[in-house]
């Protein structure tokens, strides 16, 4: 076989070697670099093993496929994908293209935790060449594809995350949209990479192309030219294309050494291939990238060394399945330009027309007619056209001046007419003289950069030139337009047979709700569950996916999910379609979302930074979602642990919320506590007796968290006593406080008020005793704010707030009081919001209710002493007081009974012994005399 090609490109060899001693004035290192690329594509053009090399998502590469397939008809078909992908892709005509073909490990074992999740992609169009490798060994029988590349689980072994550095963004790299996310930030896994890795060559190559960016660079000068060439011809060019980066444009050392063992890789699967098989190399086709393609590595070959060595894969459990792909995620993953991705798929569907090709695709793919897949499965029944030795077609194809394609005045206009049509819809004002100048524009453009033939990339240049003014009237630009108008960003969807056990699961589960799930867009779900209670399962499936998928994936309009409540009606925007990924992810982790939740509920309370009101948070979650007692009391029982391990209070305000609720929760709908819940009150309120003097001291600890402390305390005080707490602790813990803080200070003084170690009477004094004095009365307002965080574990204080508020204002005069006015405001409003409806009512209750009454009006802290001096203390009499009552017994004598007392009457002549405590402390009887008489 050496001795049949030898002389293939001898002749190429003296023509460069000319060249190289013309331009470097003799042979230097130029000649080696020319000499070396032909080389390689005579290295590559002499092995047994046929090799196909490719771009992806290049039309002209797809072309030669579906044509080197029907005439060659191999019976194996070697693909660059990862080996583990296989098994996925007969999946692939039950989805609607583009779809990903996706590995996903949710929990790694051998790689660091902070890569979690991890996820390979590999993205395929219908416009690609290894689609129609895949169709073709698919639906022929016969035919076996074999996967060579690297394993998902190499690809992050051979990784070096760790020591790469962030590259600039690319200022020719699609908007950051919802499509162009599909695919997360996954490692995308693409057959055929030519673009050049090293800077100053892609620089060159632009600026003489006199093009924007690589993709049109490669539209203009590759995918034209090799469209109508023949087989021999695109396959030495692209030989010749990727030998010319892999030696001009080495790039990293790292992502280098990476490549030659995805090839060292790739070559020694094959040889165990041929080896096991018996498979005759002439039958054969190896598919890949024509970076990989010009390899010189050892292992090249079917006859290269075995001295390669495949590492064994990690305990990492890896999950496969197939998610929705788009043309702008595409083109946001792999760094190409905006639309030109779109571009390639209107480029491959002309081609098609224009050559009268065959492309394969699968049978029952979605998109495409029946009588379609009759004809490719009888074209592939035709005899194989033998294969000729090569001859040499780089000499012809270097030598040969560039094709000049007519004008075709008809596509061009009618791309005017449209782009102009599509602006005035999108709010610009656009004009038939608009589409004249694009047009002409057009045409002028592709003059200037030796076209001619305006490209796509020549008209959107245009467009925008002459339709773009200084703003946008609409949410899309003109070059944003152009890419709709030019094929769009077409989204792909995964089959209902496709999808993974839970997905299914959850469209089955919806079934009831008749809506079209798999559709794109916002859809409206209507649940009236009063009249038809088979919806309440539908509901508790939307409010998990709620909880596990992204925000606009199911999003509730009316209702809401309480504890101990049950749904009556509710209404759903759902969006299932459009967030096929993660519904697809989710079924990576579990076979239902039941499971899934519980896993995360797990994971998100046994983390080691998680908290007790983080805790809390999932132990509700499992009593709301789930139902699950089981679930609740363990997840209970470990917030118990992680609340005796806290040394902060920053937690307190969150597990004061949470417990109240639960507690609520239990006490409505259980006959009896659960334990864990008893156990934590008993346990949180020894602990934060304990944290209670340090907290009001630390400067850390806001004024919100020491009341949520004591709200806790006090809240639960009769639950922890009725436990087993001791109260005497919680006294010693206020006796050992001595706060510095104004706010923290008065919020002490609620505190000794509600154990009773202050009364009223000395709180008000100090308030007047504050107000009196100019050194303190700028601390006043935080005084006021400590006393707002009051109300909360101290709700009795609510009309001395007031009081203290009203003293404020009716005796500071307007100099003192206005500076500090704003300041008083904004301390109410941002740490009193949910407080505030106390101290409205309480307000309300206590001013007069009309404007006119206002001057007349007398605080009643103010009226109590003349309420006391127009009523004197009167002492009874005489025996008139017992007069009903020993005129009729009865009803003491029940009362009696029911208490279990026992006794007998006295007489009328024993004197008014039963009233003496009443003259001896009246004031009782005159409170009650004085609210009576206000009602």
């Amino acid at each position: 076989m050496s001795s049949t090609h030898e002389g293939t490109f001898e002749g190429l060899r003296a023509q460069l070697q000319e060249a190289a001693a013309s331009f470097a004035d003799g042979p230097d290192a130029l000649e080696g670099i020319l000499l070396g690329i032909v080389d390689d594509v005579d290295h590559a053009v002499r092995e047994p093993l046929e090799i196909f090399p490719v771009c992806h998502h290049s039309p002209a590469s797809a072309i030669a496929m579906a044509r080197r397939l029907r005439d060659k008809q191999p019976k194996v078909v070697y693909l660059e994908l990862c080996e583990d992908m296989a098994p996925l892709l007969t999946e692939l005509r039950n989805c609607k293209l583009p779809v990903a073909v996706q590995s996903f490990a949710t929990e790694v074992d051998g790689f660091p935790a902070e890569w979690s999740p991890l996820s390979v992609v590999a993205p395929i169009t219908e416009a690609s060449a290894e689609y129609q490798a895949i169709a073709y060994a698919l639906d022929t029988p016969g035919v076996e594809l074999v996967l060579v590349d690297r394993s998902s689980d190499h690809v992050f072994q051979w990784d070096a995350r760790g020591t790469e550095t962030a590259e600039p963004a690319d200022p020719d790299a699609p908007p950051v949209e919802e499509e162009a996310a599909l695919h997360g930030d996954a490692v995308g896994v693409e057959i055929g990479d030519l673009r050049p890795r090293f800077a100053e060559l892609e620089e060159h190559l632009l600026r003489h192309g006199k093009v924007r960016h690589w993709s049109e660079w490669w539209h203009q000068y590759v995918e034209l030219p090799l469209g109508d060439s023949d087989h021999d011809t695109y396959r030495q060019v692209m030989l010749l294309i990727g030998s010319l980066f892999r030696r001009l444009a080495p790039g990293d050392p790292h992502r280098v050494r990476v490549d030659e063992d995805r090839e060292r890789h790739m070559w020694t699967r094959m040889r165990e291939h041929l080896a096991a098989t018996g498979a005759d190399p002439a039958d054969c086709l190896y598919v890949c990238g024509a970076f990989h393609a010009a390899s010189r590595v050892p292992e090249f070959g079917v006859h290269g060394t075995d001295t390669f060595e495949i590492s064994p894969p990690s305990a990492t459990t890896w999950q496969h399945g197939l998610i929705p792909s788009s043309h702008a995620a595409i083109e946001a993953q792999f760094g190409l330009a905006a639309g030109s991705v779109s571009i390639a798929a209107t480029v491959w569907a002309k081609n098609v027309r224009r050559t009268r090709a065959e492309p394969y695709r699968l049978a029952g793919q979605a998109g495409t007619k029946k009588s379609r897949a009759r004809k490719v499965a009888a074209a592939a029944a035709v005899d194989p056209v033998p294969d000729l030795p090569p001859s040499d077609k780089l000499t012809g194809f270097l030598r040969q001046p560039p094709a000049l394609d007519r004008l075709d005045e008809a596509e061009l206009l009618g791309w005017s007419v449209e782009i102009v049509r599509a602006a005035r819809r999108n709010g610009y004002l656009a004009s038939t003289a608009d589409a004249i100048a694009v047009f002409e524009t057009s045409i002028l453009l592709a003059g200037m950069r030796d076209r001619a033939r305006p490209t796509p990339y020549d008209f959107q240049d245009a467009a925008v030139t002459c339709i773009e003014k200084d703003t946008v009237p609409g949410r899309r630009d003109v070059r944003r337009l152009v890419e709709i108008m030019m094929g769009g960003d077409r989204v792909g969807q995964v089959g209902y047979d496709a999808l993974p056990p839970l997905a299914r699961d959850v469209h089955d589960r919806l079934a009831p709700l008749g809506l079209k799930l798999q559709q794109g867009g916002v859809q409206r779900a209507l649940l009236d569950i009063a009249s038809q209670p088979e919806l309440e399962r539908c509901s508790d499936v939307l409010w998990m996916l709620r909880y596990l998928m992204p925000q606009g994936a199911a999003r509730p309009i009316m209702g809401e999910r309480k504890l101990g409540e049950r749904p009556i009606q509710e209404s759903w925007d759902l969006a299932l379609g459009t967030y096929q990924r993660a519904l697809i992810e989710l079924g990576y982790e579990g076979v239902s979302i039941e499971q899934v939740l519980e896993q995360r509920l797990r994971r998100t309370a046994y983390d080691r930074r998680a908290t007790a009101a983080t805790v809390l948070e999932a132990v509700e979650d499992a009593t709301l979602y789930l139902r699950s007692r089981r679930l609740a009391e363990e997840l209970g029982t470990h917030a118990l642990e992680v609340l005796s391990a806290e040394r902060s209070v920053d937690g307190a305000p969150e597990v004061l919320r949470r417990v109240r609720r639960l507690l609520a929760y239990y006490r409505t709908s259980e006959p009896v506590l659960p334990p864990w819940i008893e156990s934590f009150v008993k346990a949180g309120y020894a602990h934060y007796c304990t944290l209670l003097p340090t907290a009001f001291t630390d400067d850390d600890a806001t004024v919100r968290q020491v009341a949520a402390m004591l709200g806790f305390l006090f809240s639960m005080e009769s639950l922890a006593l009725s436990l087993g707490c001791d109260r005497t602790q919680l006294e010693l813990a206020v006796v050992q406080s001595h706060p510095e803080e104004s706010s923290k200070t008065a919020l002490l003084w609620a505190a000794q008020v509600q154990l009773g170690r202050l009364s009223r009477e000395d709180l008000r004094a100090r308030c007047d005793e504050l107000l009196s004095n100019p050194l303190v009365v700028p601390a006043y307002p935080r005084y006021l704010s400590g006393f707002l965080y009051a109300l909360d574990p101290v709700p009795g204080l609510t009309d001395f707030v007031v009081e203290a508020v009203s003293n404020a204002f009716g005796r500071l005069p307007d100099p003192v009081l206005l500076p500090w006015l704003p300041t008083l405001i904004t301390t109410l409003r941002s740490g009193g919001a949910e407080l505030a409806p106390l101290l409205i009512r309480e307000a309300g209750r206590t001013f007069p209710g009309r404007l006119a009454a206002l001057d007349a009006w007398v605080p009643p802290w103010r009226a109590q002493p003349e309420t006391e001096a127009a009523h004197p203390i009167r002492h009874a009499e005489g025996g008139h007081g017992c007069t009903l009552l020993a005129a009729h017994p009865a009803t003491c004598d029940a009362v009696a009974s029911l208490l279990g007392c026992e006794g007998t009457w006295e007489t009328a002549d024993s004197g008014p012994a039963g009233v003496a405590l009443t003259g001896r402390h009246p004031d009782t009887a005159v409170a009650l005399e004085a609210l009576l008489a206000g009602a």
